[in-house]
Formats: structure tokens, C-alpha cells, sequence
């Protein structure tokens, strides 16, 4: 189930056995039996990354002793994509392969200390934008140890997490294994992906909250603060609220990783999921906004968006998710001093996306049909070579392992 608190790894659970201790006939009543040894607590099953969308882990994950360590989780994603887009923008290949994940993932799930770990080579399919094969993405974004962190957690309740952690903003996650589509959403494109930081998760009843100050988006410039609550009324409607903000000062950092606008501003979500039957439905709002910026020279903008996320289950192996997008952003053409969060100042666009999925035990393979349209746009900043292009149509197929 999609919600942004699965952002986070899972509290640990322990099972324990209580001894029965044996009576003793009357003849022998001041010598009562040994109390039986109890049982060794039961490591939770690792859930980090996290799964979001239709593909399921092994229920039987490798696992092996690593004496004072402790048990430790050993999971991977293998998969491979072949790729063909309309529209593309100039040196950019109309179609393509590549390995989408090549990643091992780490986790020791019980104890005082824990920890987890995301290692390997990846790729970022998104909607409206050029795909970049792997190879060329790790340098530029979040290198061979993409995420990981160690946790510290003194109750069942409370933790705290330090590293490079999975951000607390938005509906959607990092790597295509984890969504329900192989590429994430124009939504998506506005929000944080992997922050370096501290974060402390706590959980009462049906209320889950998370706190971190970290270095936004991936600046590594640590003046960032996110909050998330999530409030599970019940197993088939779940409720979350989550926001992140820049503390103040002007961050100069702009990369792949980092675009400069949004990590000097604001982002918050509203997102609701309702499971029924074989139906999940996951819509939600996002608004984000970048204050005047002397620095740039440019004036206070915003954008909007919603999205409705779905998927109905038709057995065990086959799923059919579908995504609906609309995002829009404040600006005028006309006026330099307003900067592009889409496809140019005050832009608007839309999405369409559907991603047939199979999955057999660990193999898997989905295909995707995607469409983007842009409803206002500003020429140079569209599809196509020469930036005028008011669509893009894409068509994916993946598929890999998951162990």
C-alpha cells in the first residue's frame, strides 16, 4: 500500500516465549522443573526500500548471521528496460536500453542498532523529461550508495534514523521497482527524492509522525526541516500530511540532484488511499512554492498539482495500475524575472499513464504507455528539438528479478 509514512523502514517486532515451569508431586514439592529456555526473538522482515506500488518482495529473502552484528538481510532488484519516446529533445535517442536496477539491499531489522542499505546502479525514468541511462545518472545524482542510514530504535515505538534517507514528501518513490509505474509523474519532478540527515519516526495507535532536518534536496546543505503525520482510520483508508521547507538563507546549489528553485522553497501534500476489494485508489494534492530570490534576480512562483493513482488486482500475478495528472505554475511569459517550474513560466500540462504488470514469485515484466500534453507552454522550454512540441508520447517495457 502507497503512503508516505512506507517512506520510512518499519519498527522492529519481537516474539518472545514464556516459560512454563513444572509442578512436582507431593513427595518432591520443594524441587520444582527448570524453566524451558526462551525462545530467540524473530527478526521483522526487512521493508526497506520500500514497496509502494504492485511488485511484491520475496517472502523468503536471504538472510545470514553476522556474529555480534546479528541476522542480516540480504535483497536485490535485476531489471532491464527498453524505451521509445516521441517528441525527444535534441542528442537524445528516440529509443533506448538499459539496465534500470542493478541493486543489493541491505538490512539488519532487530535490536537496539539497525541499519539498511541501497547499493548498485539505477536509473530515474520520469515522465517529460529526456531518459538517461544509468551509467550517466549515479555521478549525477545519488552514486552507488543511494540510500542507507543506521537506526536507532529504543522502543517498538520510537526511532531514530541518520544517513542518506528516502524523502518524507510526495506519493510516489525513487526507483521504478518501488511504484506502481515505471516512471514517475510530473508531480514527482517537483518533489525531493533521497536526503541526507537525521530523522526521528514515532507511532501511537492509529497516528504515525516523522520529523527530519536534513539537506533538502540533496544540497548537502543542512537547513531543511520535513514533517509527515499519517492517520490509518482504518485498514482500507489511510490519511497523510506532509510537509517540507527551506529555514532560511539562500542555498547556491543547483545539479541534477538539486534544482536550485524548489530547494529554496516550500512543498506540502495531502494524500489519501483507499483499498476495496481488488481496487486501490491513492489521489493527491501538492502545492509547492519558491520565494523572491535576489540572488537569481527572480519573483515568487508556485505550482500546483493533483494526481490519482490506481490499480485493480485481477489475481495474484496480474495488476493494472493507471496514473491521471494535472499540474499548473504561476508566471508570466513576458516577464524574465519569473522563472520556469514546468515548461516555462505559468505552464500547465497533463499525464496519462497505464502499466500492465506480471509478476511470477520473483520475476516480473510490465509494459507502459504513457502521454503528457502540455496545455501552456512556452516555446523552447517544450518537446521536441526545437523546444515547440505540445505532447510526448512514451512506450517502456521492463522487467527483472526481485530476490
Amino acid at each position: 500500500m502507497k503512503t508516505a509514512i512506507v517512506k520510512t523502514a518499519s519498527l522492529t517486532a519481537l516474539v518472545s516465549s514464556m516459560a512454563l515451569v513444572g509442578l512436582s508431586t507431593a513427595a518432591y514439592a520443594d524441587t520444582a522443573a527448570p524453566a524451558a529456555p526462551a525462545a530467540a526473538p524473530t527478526p521483522a522482515l526487512p521493508t526497506f526500500p520500500s514497496l509502494g506500488g504492485v511488485l511484491t518482495a520475496d517472502p523468503k529473502p536471504f538472510s545470514f548471521d553476522a556474529g555480534p552484528v546479528g541476522n542480516v538481510y540480504i535483497t536485490g532488484v535485476a531489471s532491464g528496460l527498453v524505451q521509445t519516446q516521441t517528441n525527444r529533445v535534441a542528442g537524445v535517442a528516440s529509443s533506448q536500453t538499459d539496465i534500470s536496477n542493478a541493486q543489493v539491499f541491505l538490512n539488519k531489522t532487530d535490536g537496539l542498532i539497525q541499519f539498511s542499505a541501497e547499493l548498485g546502479s539505477y536509473s530515474l525514468p520520469a515522465l517529460g523529461v529526456p531518459y538517461i541511462k544509468g551509467e550517466k545518472v549515479l555521478p549525477a545524482t545519488y552514486g552507488a550508495f543511494s540510500q542507507g542510514f543506521i537506526k536507532i530504535a529504543p522502543t517498538d515505538s520510537f526511532n531514530i534514523q541518520v544517513g542518506k534517507l528516502p524523502t518524507l514528501i510526495g506519493d510516489e518513490y525513487t526507483f521504478s521497482f518501488e511504484n506502481m509505474n515505471i516512471q514517475r509523474g510530473l508531480l514527482w519532478g517537483q518533489e525531493p527524492a533521497v536526503s541526507r540527515g537525521i530523522q526521528a519516526n514515532y507511532t501511537a495507535g492509529p497516528l504515525a509522525l516523522s520529523g527530519a532536518f536534513t539537506d533538502g534536496y540533496y544540497s548537502n546543505k543542512y537547513n531543511t526541516v520535513s514533517l509527515n503525520a499519517i492517520y490509518t482510520m482504518d485498514p482500507a483508508n489511510i490519511f497523510a500530511f506532509s510537509g517540507q521547507g527551506h529555514t532560511g538563507g539562500f542555498t547556491n546549489v543547483s545539479s541534477a540532484a538539486t534544482p536550485i528553485l524548489q530547494n529554496n522553497g516550500q512543498i506540502y501534500n495531502l494524500i489519501y488511499t483507499h483499498t476495496s476489494g481488488p481496487w486501490t485508489f491513492q489521489p493527491y494534492l501538492q502545492y509547492n512554492s519558491v520565494p523572491s530570490l535576489s540572488q537569481l534576480g527572480t519573483h515568487s512562483v508556485s505550482a500546483t498539482g493533483a494526481a490519482v493513482l490506481a490499480s485493480y488486482k485481477f489475481n495474484d500475478n496480474f495488476n493494472l495500475p493507471v496514473r491521471l495528472e494535472y499540474i499548473s505554475s504561476t508566471g508570466k511569459p513576458s516577464n524574465p524575472a519569473d522563472p520556469s517550474l514546468l515548461y516555462g513560466a505559468g505552464s500547465k500540462a497533463w499525464s496519462f499513464t497505464i502499466t500492465p504488470t506480471y509478476q511470477y514469485k520473483i520475476f516480473f515484466v510490465r509494459g507502459e504507455l504513457s502521454f503528457v500534453g502540455i496545455n501552456k507552454g512556452v516555446v523552447g522550454s517544450e518537446f521536441g528539438a526545437n523546444g515547440d512540441k505540445k505532447n510526448q508520447v512514451t512506450g517502456l517495457l521492463e522487467t527483472g528479478v526481485m530476490f
